[in-house]
């Protein structure tokens, strides 16, 4: 679908979603795709699209970057071509990480997409992991999570504040509100099915979604319009003696993560 085209299709269904340029460099080859989300990330992104690259992920699954605005250079058109990479979407539009994935969201539907996973681009998360979840979504699951504490799940140099804040308030805020017990909930590294993310009960395309309102949200949908859920043990591993890399830093910022938790608990993101 060309640019204008998909500008048109969204906006007769009345989606609301960020303004984005698509640059496409291969044609769709797999029924799912792999959407990372960046901005910024250095060589963080590119040692972690050639981990990718070295397992042939792109053989298996598409794969996709969307960006936020970088302006490191990291995603020069030649280095995501000679690691597999289909497109890169970048967001242009106003908003944070939900705007951004929206964007992500919308593209690989209209593409025809049967399934999507996303996984963070900053390094962390072990990529050698992502054919089981395209083999989660073939077998009828709707929404699957990572987890460093589930079973095959590890986990290392995970700041003590976050650690705390993930197990003590933010899994089970989400897990009340799903019916469903996570272990992990902060990681954007997940699976969605397109009968979920086109659900007239989802509505992931809305504008109360800017920073960190969707992945919580989706978190606690899927089982509550009566889709299979699972999660899949996965690594996560903070570099050590670094600076960690994430976007949600400072107490302000985990407390925001905290609140969006019970938003997405009190149903305040549900459409109305």
């Amino acid at each position: 679908m060309t640019p204008e085209a998909m500008k048109t299709e969204i906006n007769a269904r009345n989606w609301e979603v960020s303004a984005f340029d698509s640059d496409t460099f291969e044609p769709k080859a797999h029924r799912h795709v792999v959407l990372i989300p960046v901005i910024n990330e250095g060589e963080r992104i590119q040692n972690q699209l050639r981990k990718m690259h070295e397992i042939a992920i792109e053989k298996q699954m598409d794969v996709v970057v969307v960006d936020g605005g970088s302006t490191d250079g990291s995603l020069a058109e030649d280095f995501l071509r000679s690691v597999g990479v289909r497109a890169l979407l970048t967001k242009r539009g106003p908003g944070k990480l939900s705007a951004q994935l929206r964007c992500g969201y919308a593209w690989a539907l209209l593409e025809g997409y049967d399934g999507i996973i996303t996984i963070d681009g900053n390094g962390k998360d072990g990529v050698d992991t992502l054919p089981q979840f395209a083999e989660a979504l073939d077998e009828g699951f709707s929404y699957i999570q990572a987890s460093r504490f589930a079973p095959g799940g590890h986990s290392s140099n995970t700041p003590l504040s976050r650690l705390l804040a993930i197990r003590l308030i933010h899994s089970p805020l989400l897990s009340l509100g799903a019916g469903h017990f996570f272990t992990d909930t902060t990681q954007g590294y997940r699976g969605y099915s397109k009968e979920y993310l086109l659900h007239p009960g989802t509505q992931p395309f809305r504008d109360v979604f800017v920073r960190y309102e969707l992945l919580a949200y989706l978190t606690v949908r899927a089982s509550q319009l009566g889709f299979r859920v699972k999660e899949i043990g996965t690594s996560r591993v903070y570099p050590e003696n670094e600076k960690v890399p994430t976007k949600i830093s400072g107490i302000s910022a985990l407390v925001d993560l905290v609140l969006v938790a019970l938003g997405a608990t009190l149903r305040t993101y549900h459409p109305r």
